[in-house]
């Protein structure tokens, strides 16, 4: 066994138990910042300022000590490891659930868990394909026809005036949506609720998922719309 697998963190890391323990950490920490920044996407409707002031408000949080920027950037680098992590553990739980899983119940199961498993992994893969668009597209304006660093606004409304990108966008935060539903029924079951209990922690975390599709689609709906 190599020091590694000798090490608590590892042997945690390596068992299923650890793993789902990661993905429920990552999973809250990731959902915290997608309810925190669909939030924040609102002010949107409050003008230039209001948005383009807080960009810049956020990006001078101990600007002192981390530069300006500096705190912005922990923040990305905490969420790709947290995302990393989440893929990674999701991913290799799915392989020993499939070995684990007897040739005569392969068919039962997919029956059963086919279509929540299918959503997670193609939404898994939208969302990473949709990440790398958005941090070319409103982090660096490389993919942005204003493309101005700091006019947050602009940038928005210039992205969400083509009918494409909002396309793009909606398939993309359907995907997140859904993503949303399923992690969260799933931490809910896990408190071992059973009937009715069941039913309410369901609509719970549909309730969650709709919430947080309908901010972050409320925007490019009315720039494309010419109700902002």
């Amino acid at each position: 066994m190599d020091r590694w697998h000798a090490t608590r963190a590892g042997a945690l890391w390596h068992s299923s138990i650890g793993k789902k323990a990661v993905m429920a950490i990552t999973g809250a920490a990731l959902l915290l910042y997608v309810v925190v920044h669909m939030l924040s996407n609102l002010k949107f409707f409050l003008g230039p300022e209001s948005l383009d002031g807080y960009g810049h408000w956020l990006r001078s949080i101990a600007a002192g000590a981390l530069g300006y920027e500096g705190f912005v950037w922990m923040v990305r680098v905490g969420l790709l490891a947290c995302v990393i992590l989440h893929g990674v553990a999701a991913v290799q739980l799915a392989r020993r659930a499939r070995r684990a899983r007897p040739d005569r119940y392969r068919t039962r199961t997919r029956v059963a868990d086919g279509y929540a498993v299918r959503t997670m992994r193609w939404g898994g893969v939208i969302l990473a394909l949709f990440i790398v668009y958005h941090i070319l597209d409103l982090t660096t304006g490389t993919l942005n026809p204003h493309g101005v660093h700091g006019e947050i606004h602009a940038n928005v409304r210039a992205d969400f005036d083509r009918w494409y990108v909002v396309l793009a966008y909606t398939v993309s935060v359907v995907a997140l949506g859904f993503h949303i539903r399923h992690g969260l029924w799933s931490a809910l079951q896990s408190l071992g609720a059973a009937g009715r209990e069941q039913r309410t922690l369901r609509r719970i975390a549909l309730g969650g998922a709709v919430f947080v599709c309908a901010g972050f689609l409320s925007i490019p709906f009315a720039v494309i719309t010419g109700l902002s």
